[in-house]
């Protein structure tokens, strides 16, 4: 079922599995136009991050709530840094893993290990309502956060149920190298250059909205928007969407909210029209 998506531009938004996310698309034959919100680092101060990991080393925790692939990546790169990789990877093993969504698991296989637990909502919502199912009462639950997200709700959630909380943010954003690009995609969308848009996270759509505000072109935003089919990869995006006044025309089936059912969804819904290319070059 390959080149399902010839002649096709696709915008992405994805920054933290871009490069996969493209591969996908380029494989069913799209061509990709890509667009990160915003560049990951390393936090800048390398210190409380790598004294989690020796903590974690010394006395594991007994649980361990992962939040994004992107984190765990993120503290074995810092733990390779001190020369403690096979040791954490040990410690690891030790705990009860939940992780919030697909995309924490896998980063866990790559390291040989599993989760326990994965929430049917990927949302810190989501977590809390799951961790709710656990008796927590005097574990250790490490936590691995994420940038630009306030998350006293998840951590008062836990410690109302008992545990102590021993949390770490692995990286950082930087917005402001992306907004050439995002200005970019705007204008590719309202001059009705682009077949669809795939957004994979809610932080994608409201990052575009900021950016456009920021830059006096919501309005443009808005009707590149109108013309381009919106498609998203779980509820969580579109009910984000929804709050800003948008639909998302094209989602996968309920329950398969990753990257491959969202690009058969694409294909499958792009293909009752011809690629905007091939109308342009007819006119």
């Amino acid at each position: 079922m390959a080149d399902r998506l010839t002649g096709y531009r696709i915008l992405i938004l994805e920054t933290r599995e871009e490069a996969q996310f493209s591969r996908l698309l380029a494989e069913q034959g799209a061509e990709v136009v890509q667009c990160p919100m915003f560049t990951i680092h390393d936090a800048p101060d390398p210190a409380p991050v790598e004294a989690w990991i020796r903590r974690f080393i010394d006395k594991p925790c007994d649980d361990l709530v992962l939040m994004t692939g992107e984190g765990l990546r993120r503290l074995m790169k810092g733990a390779r840094r001190i020369g403690v990789e096979n040791a954490f990877i040990a410690a690891l093993g030790q705990s009860r893993k939940f992780t919030r969504g697909p995309k924490p698991g896998r980063a866990l296989r790559e390291i040989g290990l599993e989760p326990q637990v994965t929430t049917e909502k990927p949302t810190s919502e989501g977590i809390a309502e799951m961790l709710s199912r656990f008796d927590l009462k005097g574990h250790r639950l490490g936590l691995q956060l994420y940038p630009d997200k306030d998350h006293s709700r998840l951590t008062g959630a836990i410690t109302a149920q008992g545990a102590q909380v021993d949390a770490v943010l692995p990286y950082v954003y930087d917005p402001q190298a992306a907004e050439t690009n995002i200005i970019t995609a705007i204008d590719e969308m309202a001059e009705g250059r682009i077949d669809a848009i795939a957004l994979t996270s809610s932080g994608q759509i409201r990052r575009l909205f900021e950016v456009a505000q920021a830059r006096r072109c919501a309005t443009r935003l808005r009707e590149g928007l109108a013309r381009t089919p919106i498609a998203s990869v779980g509820p969580v995006v579109s009910d984000e969407l929804e709050t800003l006044g948008l639909r998302a025309s094209i989602s996968p089936a309920d329950g398969a909210y990753f990257m491959k059912p969202l690009i058969s969804a694409m294909a499958v819904e792009l293909a009752k029209n011809p690629p905007r290319a091939a109308v342009s070059n007819e006119s």
